[in-house]
């Protein structure tokens, strides 16, 4: 027998430690810690494009995290729309009061919960490398996406503006010059189908072609037992595609892509005084399958684009150029009182008055350029410099109808129109000082204008309408940021990054039910993150850690109007946050895996002057009354829609059986507690919630066939997520339990 020297002996002593404690930490034999002192399987290296070019993971001074391939499929396997991302990593919280339209991003706590269709976000959204602006944009459906970055912390110089908090960027498969393809077929309960599928054809030397789609539906599951109102709910049919052209010789490329969608269905279920007064519990009884309501629910979204990437190598440098134009058309209509009736003849509980409205978007047009030269040579020094174009047009309409009367009519209207424009001039600069430091630094100059009017023409119950209002907010800005890079040895790199962000000025128009409009002026972020990546267990293992620190000055934060369905930007002096991210990933053996994520974000609204009028039902406040009668000061707060802690975790074992493979997986999310609104209430309040997920499959035949059976929310936990204050106690519930089979094809 060798023997091992006192070194090796330390090595192996120490993996063996290591794996000893990352197997304690949660349900598994201790035995596999012992095994995976035995196991070869490394890890593959993750290349990211967080700073426009590919780069290994380790080596982007920043916290940054990657999902692809088959924890895509596993997380988004019951037809579940881009909210399944939620909690998968560290800081990140995505929700909606639309339902499958206009998700809400937040990373470590920074986001928007504003309802208007022309609310503005500090995360920022990029799908194949264009900014998808407006929140109905952001929500086309993830499919045939080889990857899903998750940038924390400003992105104010290589992406600009309305990035404050960060950017969630996808980058869908593009075709290559193989001639392959997928196709995935899953039967649910509730007859939930999803369907999926790719095929990349070759076209000769130099062109290939990739198409791409989605096909999800499932029936009602909730009923209306009442006479009026709608009778059927939470069914939807939601179909997606994208057909992608590839040119490439050896100094020229371009790739055209054509993207669409076709979505109808109902918007959220806002169910009438589902929590119990004084507390944040589901009244008893609660009954998911039914809603007693008088009032309509539907909604429809129809949105297609095309962009155009060129790319020219020349001598030292690479030019490109990215030209995208994206449209859509969206109308939601819901009972936001979420029940029937008002005064002594209502239910579930008590109606105060009957509110039933719709927004749509008749017109939304987006237009984006952007030109980027860098240099492409292996010198020490790097540099990217670019000019970007934006432009948008739209138009929002706000309808209010009569529930109390036959058939729902009309009795209000309001519409908005909004023109952006905006542009900006960037450039960074990459210097390697030796082979272990590397340093970056960025700036960007921003102009943003906005052009906006608002009128209510038709007011709801009689009255008077508004005068025809206006407001033209415009702003500059510069950002910039700092990082460094230090590999420390071949498994271990520390970075450190100081950097700004801004979000442009904002204007609510929501004169449906006022007679004002708002304007909130530009937003800034200052953060400062330092961390450590590192491979441990000879490679089978990867850990990275994140400490940060941020202020946000002059936070835009959307107000309710109390007892009126109305909203109000206002300006917070500042708000702060800090905390850290843990990311880990392990090949325990060759049989098991498994991936661990926590973030602790703690975030506080610094204004000892800012008051907000809170709920107008009676919910239970918990703030100290402002100066002005019927308000209550929210400084000292937590952001909203912003759980201090977020954590992930997954296990996969798997194992040759036969000519195949069988394999079994389990993932799970938690978010901690958080206040649905900028004031603090009992009723309002979320608890805690953890969901997991499982899937069992055999993959057979070299990979090209695999059958699975899977489960989402297996405990069927339900509670209250989210609310509407202004009404009764009217709220949210998370999605139940959904299962089925899926069938997947490669060829």
């Amino acid at each position: 027998m060798q023997k091992l020297s006192s070194h090796s002996v330390l090595k192996v002593q120490a993996r063996s430690l290591i794996a000893l404690a990352i197997a304690s930490a949660f349900p598994m034999q201790a035995a596999w810690a012992q095994e995976a002192s035995n196991d070869t399987t490394k890890l593959e290296t993750v290349i990211v494009t967080a700073n426009r070019r590919a780069e290994n993971i380790k080596e982007v001074p920043m916290s940054i995290s990657a999902i692809k391939g088959e924890a895509l499929d596993t997380y988004n396997a019951s037809g579940q729309d881009i909210r399944f991302l939620s909690a998968r990593v560290p800081s990140l919280n995505i929700e909606s009061d639309f339902g499958r339209s206009f998700p809400r991003f937040y990373i470590r706590g920074l986001g928007n919960t504003d309802f208007d269709l022309n609310a503005s976000q500090p995360v920022g959204l990029i799908f194949d490398d264009v900014v998808q602006e407006s929140p109905i944009l952001k929500g086309f459906p993830v499919f045939d996406v080889d990857q899903v970055e998750i940038l924390r912390g400003p992105q104010g110089t290589l992406f600009g503006r309305n990035s404050p908090a960060g950017v969630l960027k996808f980058d869908s498969a593009k075709p290559t010059n193989r001639f392959e393809g997928y196709g995935s077929l899953g039967y649910g309960n509730n007859n939930a189908v999803n369907l999926e599928g790719a095929i990349n054809v070759p076209l000769s030397k130099e062109w290939a072609m990739r198409f791409s789609g989605q096909a999800q539906s499932r029936d009602d599951r909730v009923t209306n037992p009442r006479s009026t109102g709608e009778k059927n709910l939470e069914g939807y049919r939601d179909n997606a595609a994208r057909l992608q052209f590839a040119y490439k010789t050896s100094d020229f490329s371009a790739l055209i892509n054509l993207h669409g969608r076709d979505m109808s269905g109902n918007a959220t279920l806002f169910r009438a005084n589902i929590i119990q007064k004084g507390t944040n519990n589901l009244v008893p009884g609660f009954d998911y399958g039914t809603y007693p309501t008088d009032g309509l629910n539907t909604q429809t979204l129809t949105s297609s684009g095309a962009s155009l990437r060129l790319r020219w190598d020349l001598p030292g440098m690479s030019v490109h150029s990215i030209t995208a134009y994206d449209k859509a058309k969206f109308y939601s209509r819901a009972d936001v009182d979420g029940g029937y009736g008002a005064g002594a003849t209502s239910g579930p509980g008590f109606i105060p008055f009957a509110s039933e409205t719709a927004d749509g978007l008749p017109n939304l047009k987006q237009v984006t350029q952007e030109v980027r030269v860098e240099s492409n040579t292996k010198d020490p020094l790097q540099w990217i410099t670019g000019l970007y174009y934006f432009k948008e047009e739209l138009q929002v309409d706000s309808f209010n109808f009569d529930s109390m009367s036959a058939g729902n009519p009309q009795n209000g209207y309001a519409v908005q129109h909004q023109n952006a424009k905006s542009w900006a001039a960037f450039g960074t600069l990459n210097y390697a000082v030796n082979d272990k430091l590397k340093l970056r630094g960025g700036v960007r100059y921003t102009s943003d204008k906005k052009d906006f009017d608002a009128q209510r023409t038709q007011t709801p119950f009689g009255g008077k309408n508004t005068d025809f209002l206006q407001a033209h907010p415009s702003s500059t800005n510069v950002s910039w940021d700092l990082g460094a890079n230090y590999t420390l040895d071949k498994e271990t790199s520390l970075f450190a990054r100081a950097a700004t962000g801004y979000r442009a000025p904002s204007v609510q128009g929501r004169v449906l039910f006022g007679d004002t409009i708002s304007v909130a002026q530009s937003e800034k972020t200052l953060s400062f993150e330092a961390g450590i990546k590192k491979d441990i267990l000879d490679n089978t293992a990867r850990v990275s850690a994140t400490v940060f620190h941020y202020t946000a000055k002059d936070l835009q934060l959307t107000a309710g109007s109390g007892s009126v369905n109305q909203n109000k930007l206002v300006n917070a002096d500042k708000a702060v946050g800090q905390g850290f991210e843990l990311d880990l990933q392990a090949n325990l053996n060759r049989n098991w895996k498994t991936t661990v994520g926590v973030s602790y974000n703690d975030t506080e609204i610094k204004d000892d002057k800012l008051f907000v009028a809170p709920c107008g039902n009676g919910c239970t406040v918990t703030n100290p009354k402002g100066s002005v009668a019927g308000t209550v000061l929210i400084g000292g707060n937590p952001l909203p829609r912003a759980p201090k802690w977020v954590g992930n975790f997954s296990l996969k074992y798997s194992t040759q059986i036969g000519a195949g493979t069988l394999y079994a997986n389990t993932d799970w999310a938690y978010k901690d507690s958080y206040n649905m609104f900028l004031y603090e209430a009992k009723e309002y309040k979320a608890k805690s919630m953890l969901e997991g997920g499982l899937r069992v499959g055999y993959v057979w035949a070299d990979g090209k066939y695999e059958l699975a059976a899977y489960g989402r929310n297996i405990t069927n936990k339900q509670q209250v997520i989210a609310a509407i204050d202004f009404n009764n106690l009217t709220g949210i519930v998370n999605e139940p339990r959904s299962y089925g089979v899926q069938f997947k094809a490669n060829f």
